[in-house]
């Protein structure tokens, strides 16, 4: 399996539109496949083996197979073959397009916003605590 390629996902401004959200949100919005997403993400780069997502999720393997096909059909994962193991990778330039995509609108620029770390790369997500519960 290939990945998708993730430029039809993320605009130059690094923010997505709501058409390409939308089967994100769909792919994620499942328990188990919501669960290996988070796997996916804790494991980072290297990723983790199909047999090893299965066993932590107590999902069988059929089942997963299922579930990580919708995900990597969506774009959200990527697999790559080692000998004769999948292994399953988040793809982070997508979910920072998705969680962009969330934040962006959020509020407004005074609640929420993205803002770029120049010494290492990464983008800070800021947000302020605007929508704390009223007591009556």
């Amino acid at each position: 399996m290939t990945s998708i390629d993730t430029i039809r996902y993320v605009d130059y401004s690094r923010h997505m539109d709501i058409n390409n959200a939308v089967p994100l949100f769909a792919a994620l919005s499942q328990e188990t496949r919501l669960q290996a997403f988070r796997l996916l993400v804790k494991a980072g780069l290297q990723g983790l083996p199909a047999g090893a997502l299965s066993e932590k999720l107590g999902t069988p393997h059929n089942t997963l197979s299922f579930h990580l096909n919708q995900l990597s059909n969506s774009g959200i994962i990527s697999s790559r073959r080692e000998g004769r193991s999948i292994i399953y990778t988040a793809n982070f330039e997508v979910m920072h397009g998705l969680i962009g995509f969330m934040v962006k609108d959020c509020c407004s620029d005074d609640f929420a916003s993205i803002q770029k770390d120049k010494a290492n790369g990464c983008s800070i997500i800021a947000l302020a605590d605007c929508c704390q519960p009223t007591e009556s």
